[in-house]
């Protein structure tokens, strides 16, 4: 399968239900930076650090203009649970369905253990003010990620 994304596409709207009893829409934010971050699933080992570094660096991703967005299969309930445990900054969207996940190319056929099966590719996008698209990291490795989207972020963001 290709890639459905790349700089320079737009970026597909999503409206999910998130933490709190709120929304986590792209389009309530013109004008504004967002990262969109796509995670396996709260409360594991990858996701808690990956959630923790954004919730570290959330003042200056703010300062930067750009809000944090993060999407993962689990349901509202488990991330109001899992921001509380950890005191967690993100906005915690729910895609239950899938359906916003695979939009952005992050269903995918994953191997462990000898075993095939779907799942989320660990993946942080980008987007410009306007929903452009402006970068993609697929396959993420959390140490040192959040530093590296601030940085572009920092270079992004207008003088």
């Amino acid at each position: 399968m290709t890639d459905p994304l790349h700089p320079g596409s737009p970026a597909p709207d999503f409206d999910l239900p998130a933490d709190g009893g709120g929304r986590a829409r792209l389009r309530d934010h013109p004008g504004r930076t967002v990262v969109l971050y796509l995670y396996p699933k709260d409360d594991t080992s990858g996701c808690t650090k990956e959630a923790a570094d954004f919730t570290e660096h959330a003042r200056a991703f703010a300062e930067a203009g750009a809000v944090v967005i993060g999407v993962s299969k689990d349901s509202v309930a488990s991330h109001d649970r899992f921001k509380a445990k950890y005191g967690l900054a993100p906005v915690l969207a729910s895609d239950v369905d899938g359906a916003m996940i695979q939009s952005y190319g992050a269903w995918v056929q994953k191997n462990m253990y000898g075993r095939s099966y779907m799942g989320v590719d660990r993946s942080t996008f980008l987007i410009d003010g306007q929903g452009v698209v402006r970068r993609i990291w697929r396959k993420v490795k959390v140490p040192g990620h959040v530093a590296e989207v601030l940085k572009v972020v920092r270079e992004l963001a207008p003088a």
